[in-house]
């Protein structure tokens, strides 16, 4: 059978299929990249993301590693490193060096010169006063990419504020955590209060609005040949996520309540209890609702709320009414009612379930495996690991993990030596100078 008659799935996975990927070339096989941030995960994940489409980075660390080795889940390190470095420490050179010394500094800058891109995620303007930052990198590197990565940014009112850049003041300022947790007057007070997305969501959304970002400045540098100044504030870019809320306030002074479940816009778009988990479930324009309560068996359901606007209305009675009627239902089997319904088409309109997944069943699931979302690494330095791979599958320069996180310091001597031609006793003495 040809490509131009074989199913959709087959052509598809035929064209980006995973274990392929070291046999086709790297989209950003070329490029080189300086990261020099120091506990902070929104850069890391953006240097991340170039590395799996083939940039090679430099990871730079003060001499005694960098403090986001140690940000773990109950403190657990493997050898000495965090969980969440091991992570974002894929396809990294590692090399240290002391960036507030003067030595460490000018090292700096001959590095500066042989890079693409220099990411940092430094209080604004530490750079610049210590004469590493964009206005002095891009007089000796014109085409430099420069990425600066702050909660408030490089500018504005609260620029210099001393606060670091962390995850949960990136998630507050963008206004996600307002519209997150079970609403108000609704239990015990402790548990209406807004809470933070489970996940560092404040850093990688600003980690992937960094890459995009970079991304787009070296295509515009393709056609011009000059680089430019990224500022990067992760708070901001959280704001993208909050959909048609500032919006709504601005026109109406009205704005999201937390709903927990429920949704404002929408309904049933919710999640559900199980008899053994959870589901998500969405049935909501007019059709699709036909659909939920036809497999439901409840046509009254369908009656009494026939609009969009009766059922936002009364979301809180209908949502009662499917978790009754999930009560003694598995979300397996709720998901096995949805499909047969759908496939068979015994009815109009259609609808969307899913189970709330825990890890444990997020790793058992044979269909991600079968798509490399995941890949067990055999790292001399840090045994088995298993780590996310790049969500991306692509036909001609797919992203990859080409290995996992290197220890601190690992590759001071192919870097420097390969990038300055500093031989092996100048580097013991920058070392015994705490330079590196």
């Amino acid at each position: 059978m040809s490509d131009r008659d074989a199913p959709w799935a087959e052509y598809a996975r035929k064209l980006t299929e995973p274990a392929s990927v070291p046999e086709k070339p790297e989209a950003l096989g070329d490029l080189r990249v300086l990261d020099c941030s120091q506990g902070n995960f929104a850069a890391l994940f953006c240097s991340s993301i170039l590395a799996e489409f083939g940039a090679e980075v430099i990871r730079v660390e003060p001499p005694g590693g960098d403090v986001a080795r140690l940000f773990s889940p109950r403190g657990l390190l493997h050898r000495a490193t965090g969980l969440g470095y091991l992570v974002e420490g894929r396809n990294k050179r590692h090399i240290t060096l002391n960036l507030e010394a003067a030595d460490g500094r000018h090292l700096f800058e001959r590095l500066a010169r042989h890079v693409d891109v220099v990411i940092e995620s430094a209080k604004p303007g530490q750079m610049d006063a210590w004469e590493i930052g964009y206005r002095q990198l891009s007089q000796a590197n014109p085409r430099l990419v420069y990425l600066a990565m702050s909660t408030y940014g490089q500018f504005g009112p609260r620029a210099a504020s001393p606060i670091p850049d962390y995850d949960i003041t990136d998630q507050a300022l963008s206004g996600i955590a307002n519209a997150t947790g079970e609403p108000e007057g609704e239990g015990p007070p402790e548990s209406c209060a807004p809470t933070r997305q489970g996940s560092w969501f404040g850093w990688y959304s600003g980690g992937g609005w960094g890459a995009f970002a970079v991304m787009a400045a070296l295509v515009w540098r393709a056609t011009s040949g000059r680089g430019q100044f990224v500022d990067c504030a992760p708070g901001e870019g959280g704001m993208r996520f909050t959909d048609s809320d500032l919006h709504w306030y601005h026109s109406h002074r009205r704005g999201f309540k937390r709903l927990g479940a429920l949704n404002i816009a929408v309904f049933p778009y919710t999640l559900i209890k199980t008899k053994d988990s959870y589901s998500y479930i969405a049935g909501f324009s007019d059709i699709n609702w036909t659909g939920l309560t036809t497999i439901m068996g409840r046509p009254d359901l369908k009656e009494r709320y026939p609009t969009t606007k009766d059922r936002v209305h009364h979301a809180k009675a209908l949502h009662r009414e499917l978790e009754a009627w999930a009560h003694d239902l598995t979300s397996q089997e709720i998901l096995d009612r949805v499909q047969d319904y759908m496939l068979n088409k015994r009815g109009p309109g259609t609808v969307a379930t899913a189970r709330l997944n825990r890890p444990a069943e997020t790793l058992a699931e044979s269909h991600w495996w079968e798509r490399g979302v995941f890949e067990r690494i055999e790292d001399p330095d840090y045994g088995e690991l298993l780590l996310q791979a790049p969500p991306w599958k692509m036909s001609r320069t797919p992203p990859r993990i080409k290995w996992a996180c290197r220890p601190v310091g690992a590759d001071n001597e192919l870097v420097y030596m390969r990038y300055l031609g500093l031989g092996r006793e100048r580097l013991r003495a920058f070392k015994a100078e705490g330079v590196i």
